[in-house]
Formats: C-alpha cells, structure tokens, sequence
C-alpha cells in the first residue's frame, strides 16, 4: 500500500490538498521486490533492508530514476550511476521507492518548493510548512524511511515539525558522492525515521569509507556496525547534558514561542528523569554567530557546476541548447531555460560567486575550522556529553518552519539529532535537539533513543490514516522490547492533525523486517511486494 498512499495522497483531489511529497516513483518497485521476494525464498537475504521499501530526496543520484535536485529543468536529467549512499541502501536489500520533493537545489530550509513538484504541505495541518530542505522526504509518510541531506537544518528541521527522529551525523561519516551539493564543507546525507533505533540501523548501512568521497577519509573511524546494539534505555545515566538556552521574543511571523519552550522544558526534566546531570552552559548566541562560522555559502554555483560537469549523466536537448559546449551542462545552463522556484535574488546570488579556491573563499575556510577547534574545546572544558536546546523555537506556520540552533552542528560538522518532544496545542510537532562531540554518533543514538524510549512522543498525522485495503489480517510483528512508562505525557494527545493510533503514519523498519521474515517462514505468501502493495509494517521499533 506504498504506492497506493502516494496515488491517494501525494495529489490534490477534489478540495483536499495533496502533500506533494514525491516527485518520481520508481516504476520498478513491484518488480525489484518480486524480485527480493524469490531470493528470500530461496534463502538469500542481501542485508539487513532486504525488502525495506526507502525514499530519497531528489538531489541523490538514482540510476533508474531522474534526480531533479527539485528543478522542472532537470526532469529528465539522468545520471549513469547511483550515488554511493543509494547503492549502499540498494545492496542492503532496500527498494528505492520513490524520488521525495526538495527546495530547489537545497537552498531554502524553512519551506520545501521546487518547480519540479511545488509546494510540500505538511501532514500535521495542510496549510503549515513542511519545513525543508528534505521537507518532501520528511512529508512522505508512504515508506518507513527515508534518505535527506543537510547543508544547516534540512534534516532536523523536517524531523522536527513531522515528529519524526532526524539525523545529521559528523561530517564525513556518510558519502555525498552522487549528491548534487549545495555546499560542499556544509552538505551530509543523513536519515529521517520514525524512531531512533531504526535511524541507527540506516546509518549502521550508510556509513563508512568512499573512495569517491575524500571527507571519508579524514573522518575519525568509529564502530559503525554498533549503532544498534549500543542502543540502551539507561544511556542517559551519569551522562552530564549541557542545556543552550537564548533569550527570544514572540515574532507575529513565527508564533508559538511560549508552547514550544513549554515542552522542551519539560525535556529538560525527562532527560534528568532518565539520571542525566543537567546544567546551563554558556553556548551564546554570540559565540555561535561570532566562533562558529561557516565555509559554506561562497561555492554553492561552483560546487553545482562541478558535480553537472563531472557526473556522467543524460539531459534533454532543449537543456543542452543553452549550453556551450552542448555536452557540458551548468547551473547558469539549467536557470537559462527556467521556470525556477529560486527568486531572481537567489540566482544572481549563485550566479555571482566567484570559482573556488579564491583568497575570500580561503579566509572562511580558515575561520570555519578555527570555529571547528573551539566546539571541540567547549565540550571539553565544560565536561558535557551532549548539548540540549529546541530543533525550532517556534512551531510551524504556513510559511515558516525551521530551525533555531543549526549553525552548532552545521558549521563545526559534530553530529545532532532532532528527536520529537510532543506537540503544541495546535498540534504542531516540536523537536529536541541534541548534539555530540565529534565523532561519538554511537553515543548520540544511544542518548536519543533513552530519551525516546522514555517519553515516547511520537504520534502519526491524522491526514494520511490507513487505506481501507491496509488494514487486511497480517502475521503480527515482533513484540517490542520492554521500556519504562513515560517520564511525562504528550503535552497535547489529541492535538488536532495527529492521532494515537498503532499503525498510522510511517512504520518503522522493524515491523516490516518482522512480518516480511514472518511471511517467508508461512510460505506462500509475498513478502516485500506485499509491503509495496501492502502498508503492514515497519525497519526497528515504533515510537
């Protein structure tokens, strides 16, 4: 029932508006999950997604489907080869289901546009934002997982107006080769799930070396096989949190600012709950703005140019009119035959940076890894194990929805994750953001997933609930281990666009894992077309 959610309500139809999540599907998908379907059968099982269906937004390479980058240009732009983070999902047994909506070429974090597709509602109320720039991936409730990337909050900011758990790990720890960029010393591929354990199992797949990747390389090694097994209920305990706090005022433009700082209060108290030493620390805003700068931001046009000049790909004649050489394309090229959700603002602003290396360029790098240096020494001169703050100060609106504190992990490329902390009583989600020291990603998952486990805030929108066909007798997934009762209830359980039922929303990878190795054990039945078809399950555990 994959593909049937998308037909239901990925298009508008008739005075309901659509999520407009997905801009390609994967024409193959029922037949590449026949196809998994025989192998298990006949006892091979290619890893730990086999059958998993996966959605990945559209600025990742994808050999069988076009990668837009969210431009009505690039429609028919088709690359040679997948990028690496997709070829390692596909290798794990996934089935790439679909192609998700984006801002145009990444560019605005606070709502997801592109000519490609439009406007992404979000499931929560149709009218809010779905924030962005993966705000398509983050929307698409037709998989239980999916891929983004974030340049400064595109994965945090979709996880955590959709109450979804997002993760952005240090930089380097996942390929973006076969990624158009936006940024280079900015960009990571990260997961958006509906738990955290099933964030862990993705990364345990996408992480590690790539020799098309030189930030690979220079990534500090970690145990990436165990993220999941380091999964713990008492992971918090006799960690020391170190809580960001900044003073803001109500903004007519971004209201909510009193019921969001209500339940990140009380996230405050649950992670103390759980035996975390909770303290202030003195991250200001002025230390952020003035130590933690970014690289980024000067070689986006000439970052773009690269990968379009470099990937080996196919692109329409009318497109290649505007270029010279004709077998060379750009990303003046691609603005020349327009439309273009990007202002003209936007594009004078890409099209005006200059080529890389330029001594102005050199300066911010050299101001960016000093800001680098000095997040490190804070962790350490303060003694935290992990940073605490709201993903967002304020909750969605209709044209806003991002994030507050991006610039933390963004700039310096220590890891974070969004994880969600309840509602509004509008119903808008809220997310708690925490952050690491560099390289300890293990440990991040660990505290999120005590934290999760503890609170258990996560609730499905109520605008895409179960297809009368989903909901046909299927074998039960495994139970769910044992967790304690939660520390504090959703501030709002019957806010309005979200409901407390098993089932709706996005599964999480365990329960489709459950049913599919169920399924094959009673013969007879298919197992990841029925997922396809069928929404019946998730990848590691419901939150």
């Amino acid at each position: 029932a994959y593909l049937a959610r998308i037909a239901e309500y990925d298009d508008p139809r008739g005075d309901r508006k659509g999520l407009k999540a997905v801009i390609t599907t994967n024409e193959r998908a029922l037949e590449t999950a026949a196809e998994l379907d025989a192998e298990r059968a006949d006892g091979t099982v290619r890893g730990p997604l086999h059958g998993v269906p996966v959605v990945v937004k559209d600025n990742l390479a994808t050999a069988d489907m076009p990668t837009t980058a969210g431009s009505a240009v690039l429609r028919d732009y088709r690359t040679a080869d997948d990028a690496t983070v997709v070829a390692r999902l596909r290798a794990a047994g996934a089935i790439i289901l679909a192609k998700t909506n984006m801002s145009e070429f990444a560019w605005h974090g606070t709502y997801t546009l592109g000519s490609a597709r439009g406007r992404t509602a979000n499931p929560y109320d149709l009218s809010w934002s779905a924030s962005g720039s993966s705000g398509g991936t983050g929307a698409a409730s037709y998989a239980p997982a999916g891929l983004g990337t974030d340049s400064c909050g595109s994965v945090l900011g979709p996880a955590a107006h959709q109450s979804l758990v997002g993760f952005r790990p240090t930089m380097g720890l996942t390929s973006t080769a076969g990624v158009m960029p936006l940024s280079p010393r900015q960009d990571v591929v990260g997961p958006l799930t509906t738990t955290v354990a099933d964030a862990a199992l993705l990364m345990e797949v996408l992480a590690g070396p790539d020799p098309a990747d030189p930030l690979t390389a220079i990534a500090a090694p970690q145990p990436t096989d165990a993220y999941v097994a380091g999964l713990r209920t008492d992971a918090l305990a006799g960690k020391r949190i170190g809580v960001v706090r900044w003073a803001f005022e109500e903004d007519p433009e971004k209201p909510g600012l009193a019921e969001t700082t209500a339940p990140i209060e009380q996230a405050v108290r649950d992670l103390e709950a759980q035996g975390a030493e909770v303290v202030d620390v003195p991250l200001t805003r002025e230390f952020v703005e003035g130590t933690l700068q970014s690289g980024g931001w000067m070689d986006m046009r000439p970052s773009i140019d690269r990968f379009l000049r470099e990937t080996p790909a196919t692109w329409p004649a009318r497109v290649a009119a505007h270029s010279d050489p004709a077998d060379v394309l750009s990303f003046a090229d691609v603005m020349a035959d327009r439309p273009s959700a990007l202002t003209d603002g936007d594009i004078a602003h890409f099209l005006g940076q200059r080529d890389v290396p330029n001594p102005d360029y050199e300066t911010a790098i050299a101001e960016q890894d000093a800001g680098k240096a000095a997040m490190d020494a804070f962790f350490v001169e303060h003694g935290v194990n992990a940073l605490a703050m709201p993903t967002s100060a304020t909750s969605a609106t209709a044209t806003w929805a991002g994030t507050t504190f991006c610039d933390i992990g963004a700039n310096t490329g220590i890891p974070t994750i969004s994880v969600p902390a309840g509602f509004t009583s509008a119903g808008a989600p809220v997310g708690l953001e925490l952050a690491a020291p560099r390289s300890r990603d293990g440990d991040l998952l660990a505290m999120a997933y005590a934290y999760e486990q503890a609170t258990g805030h996560r609730v499905a929108p109520g605008t895409t609930p179960e297809l009368v066909a989903d909901v046909d007798p299927a074998p039960a997934a495994a139970e769910a281990p044992a967790t304690d009762d939660p520390a504090s209830p959703d501030p709002a359980p019957e806010a309005l666009g979200a409901v407390r039922t098993a089932g709706i929303g996005v599964n999480s990878l365990a329960e489709n894992l459950a049913i599919a190795a169920t399924l094959a054990l009673v013969g007879g039945i298919v197992v990841a077309a029925g997922l396809v078809r069928r929404r019946r399950g998730s990848i590691a555990r419901p939150g």
